[in-house]
């Protein structure tokens, strides 16, 4: 319905005067609340609590809970430690987590310091049954599982950390970690926590055999796919992929075989895919190597950047050059399916971004390299719990398709914080029952009962 201008418009602009009240019932974030029930369906607390059971004693903040409560802080934004201040007095966070006081953040860095590697295998193990759980509901047939290093830097000497290769600050001291993720989920699988100075393919044919595993475990009749970058094309790695029966696609580094690049200079017959993309087979491997894997060559048109001043001539013609890739698979499928199932690796990417961006993965929080790994791990939670909640919400917005995008479409959770999370509210007993009163349009409450009742229904 359209407003009249009068309707629209506020001739007075008075500013109105300030009244502070220690209101214990009010909160920051009532959004929060379509994820309590999510909790308890997945019985959060109680696997979190059991990570760190070896190691509690009688003190008086359990770790689980002060963990859990890292992970609601991360979703609501709060990237440091610091910002558990900002927590502090809100009623809704201190009943998700079972505490009338909350810890300050001197306890929570203790917490996160005095942790040790059992800890840190615990929460990995629970935070990957999270994933594998779902995977398992879905009952899925394929099943891509993506693999890629990220960088995390940091200007001080935390434990772990070294000087490696760091394209955006360099001469930093940093970890590596390599991330496994699902596709079809958009969700982290595993994670192996390396120092900043290895190779990206360090430890990689182990951990991802762990992955392949922890997958064929709960779905013993699906297909697994792998796609990964230069960095990992090696022939152990391709023949024990080939031997355990997974398909595979990997680009094939041209720097460290210039024979590559004379074979495709001598190319003269490529098969077009349409007005961009163009291929050809190719036999060429290694000569250190005693078998070769089928190798595609791929050429991308694309115009030339000019350079000096620009012509406003609408005639002008334009030149075009070729830019190759090579890709080396087992897949048996056209050239164009797997260029499109290839180049799909570039939606985890964007994955890793929004954990960086969004859940603080990028963060080293401490100076132990364990409680920086449980930062890390309670960033991935917290991200796979913005996926988990939004897939508990409604079915799949799409099929199977080339490039393996994920199956839902999905709200990064920066949006989720925005459009629900940090809500203001209040807590009431109306005629005694426990009630949330959130300020939110039409939209907004849309939006939070459809996540309250599809994980409540779930509990």
């Amino acid at each position: 319905m359209k407003s009249s201008k009068a309707e629209v418009r506020r001739k007075v602009h008075k500013i109105p005067s300030l009244q502070f009240e220690a209101e214990s019932a009010m909160t920051r974030f009532a959004g929060l609340i379509v994820f309590q029930p999510l909790f308890i369906a997945l019985g959060l607390k109680a696997r979190l609590t059991h990570c760190f059971s070896h190691i509690d004693g009688a003190a008086i903040y359990r770790s689980g809970t002060m963990y859990l409560l890292l992970v609601i802080q991360l979703l609501l934004g709060f990237r440091r430690l610091r910002g558990l201040d900002c927590l502090r007095g809100d009623p809704l966070v201190g009943r998700i987590v079972g505490l009338d006081v909350l810890p300050d953040v001197a306890t929570m860095s203790r917490m996160l310091s005095g942790a040790d590697a059992r800890s840190v295998e615990a929460v990995r193990s629970v935070s990957r049954d999270l994933v594998l759980d779902r995977l398992e509901e879905e009952h899925l047939r394929v099943v891509t599982l993506d693999f890629d290093g990220t960088v995390q830097s940091t200007k001080g000497h935390a434990e772990g950390t070294a000087v490696g290769f760091n394209k955006k600050k360099k001469g930093s001291r940093s970890y590596y970690p390599l991330l496994c993720t699902v596709a079809q989920l958009s969700m982290v699988l595993d994670m192996h926590h390396r120092s900043g100075n290895v190779h990206d393919s360090n430890g990689a044919l182990e951990f991802m055999s762990i992955c392949r595993e922890a997958v064929r475990a709960r779905l013993r009749k699906a297909r697994i796919e792998t796609r990964f970058d230069s960095a990992f094309y090696q022939n152990e790695l391709l023949t024990d992929l080939a031997g355990d029966g997974v398909e595979f696609t990997g680009s094939v580094p041209f720097e460290r075989f210039p024979e590559l690049k004379r074979r495709i200079a001598e190319v003269d017959v490529w098969e077009r895919h349409n007005a961009t993309w163009s291929s050809a087979k190719c036999d060429w491997k290694p000569k250190s190597w005693k078998e070769g894997h089928r190798l595609i060559l791929f050429r991308k048109r694309r115009a030339k950047q000019r350079k000096g001043p620009l012509q406003l001539d609408l005639f002008e013609p334009r030149e075009y050059e070729f830019e190759y890739k090579a890709v080396v698979t087992n897949k048996t499928g056209n050239a164009g399916k797997i260029l499109l199932f290839h180049n799909g690796r570039g939606a985890q990417e964007k994955l890793i971004g929004d954990c960086k961006q969004h859940a603080a993965v990028d963060v080293v929080a401490t100076r132990t390299a364990c409680g920086n790994q449980l930062f890390t791990w309670a960033g991935v939670i917290a991200h796979n719990l913005s996926r988990e909640l939004q897939m508990r919400s409604r079915p799949m917005d799409r099929s199977t398709w080339p490039k393996r995008p994920a199956l839902w479409i999905f709200q990064s959770l920066g949006t989720l914080r925005q459009r629900v999370l940090h809500r203001a509210g209040r807590l009431i007993r109306p005629q005694g029952e426990l009630t949330l009163r959130i300020s939110a349009d039409a939209k907004a409450q849309e939006e939070i009962t459809s996540y309250v009742d599809a994980t409540r229904a779930a509990a």
